[in-house]
């Protein structure tokens, strides 16, 4: 290539010596352009060596150029090398960090895993334990049942609680389906429907009653504390206008009016309390609504009539039994005195004997 081309470049200047040599020399001038005359005086070797600078220097700059091109690409394409490099170990860190923590969490599933196949070992030997005596677990339990239900009973006359304990007995029997549980289950029924044919009390409707009165207790007003509503004063014409013996006779009239009053002698004296003696009423008051409450839980129909008897009788005698408070308070004492409260409740002790005397039948037998 570089032989080739600067033969097309050497002829054209021979030509053009050749062509310009048949015409005559320009004149000489003092001002004429000093490279011309350069190039003028060079000879066609001279100037084929010219070209052939030219045109190394060309190539030579062009190579330059391609190769800072080639550079720039290169140092592009290394730094989008790096840039992945640098992503791809970021990606391979997390993904280490992933390892160890899926590595930590597998062996904590396994300690887990290993620690459930050994609770299941016990519970799968517990089951084989149990299930050889699942009767005599099962008879434990309906006793267990049945003598709760009759300290409900016999304790605090707990209808509700007792009936649960039946029920939850009954059920147990229920399920393991024995014909030998054929009795029990006939006795603790018959119980059951005993339960369930006593009367029903509204104990909660009842205790709301109560509340309400022990909170009226401290808001009722005294008898001592009432006073006298006034009588409706007559209308009476206007003295004031008047001369100084009209106004005098009509105020010694009204003075000798105030001096007589007419009583029932035949009522109570009025008893008349201190603060003290107020505070204490209201308080015991309150005792025995509380304890009226209590003879409710318990059933005892007796104290419950005390109670609100002493209660009613207090209210009538010291309170007003004209204000609305003492008013809504008698009636409710007297509605709650009507309330029957008595509960006669059964004796299911036939059931826990019969319970008992199959589970040491059961026991013996199984010796």
């Amino acid at each position: 290539m570089s032989e080739t081309t600067p033969s097309q470049p050497a002829s054209e200047p021979a030509k053009v010596a050749l062509d310009t040599s048949s015409f005559p020399a320009a004149p000489k001038t003092p001002h004429s352009n000093p490279i011309g005359k350069l190039i003028s005086s060079m000879t066609l070797t001279q100037l084929t060596l010219a070209a052939l600078v030219v045109i190394f220097v060309w190539q030579w700059l062009d190579a330059h150029y391609q190769l800072n091109q080639v550079q720039q690409e290169v140092a592009r394409r290394l730094a989008e090398v790096e840039g992945s490099s640098k992503a791809n170990q970021t990606l391979v860190t997390q993904n280490q960090e992933l390892v160890r923590e899926l590595g930590g969490k597998l062996s904590l599933l396994e300690s887990k895993f290993a620690e459930t196949a050994s609770q299941r070992a016990a519970l799968d030997a517990l089951y084989q334990e149990m299930s050889s005596s699942r009767d005599q677990t099962a008879l434990a339990d309906v006793e267990q049942m049945v003598l709760i239900a009759g300290q409900q009973l016999q304790l605090s006359a707990n209808v509700k609680a007792a009936l649960i304990a039946l029920q939850h007995a009954e059920s147990r029997l229920q399920r393991l389906d024995r014909p030998a549980f054929g009795e029990m289950k006939n006795r603790i029924n018959h119980d059951i429907e005993r339960l369930r044919a006593l009367p029903n009390i509204d104990a909660p409707a009842i205790n709301q009653q109560l509340d309400k009165l022990i909170i009226a207790a401290d808001i009722m007003p005294l008898a001592q504390d009432a006073r006298l509503q006034p009588e409706a004063v007559a209308t009476e014409p206007n003295v004031s206008s008047g001369n100084a013996w009209t106004r005098f006779w009509h105020e010694l009239w009204h003075e000798l009016r105030g001096l007589v009053r007419i009583e029932n002698t035949e009522q109570a004296e009025m008893p008349l309390l201190s603060p003290t003696q107020t505070f204490f009423l209201r308080e015991n008051l309150k005792l025995r609504l509380i304890s009226a409450r209590l003879a409710l839980l318990s059933h005892d129909e007796v104290s419950f009539q005390r109670e609100l008897r002493s209660a009613q009788a207090w209210v009538y005698r010291y309170f007003d039994n004209k204000s609305k408070d003492a008013t809504q308070a008698l009636a409710s004492l007297q509605k709650l005195s009507a309330s029957n409260i008595t509960l006669n409740v059964p004796d299911i002790s036939g059931s826990l004997e019969a319970v008992r005397n199959y589970r040491a039948t059961h026991e013996r037998s199984a010796r």
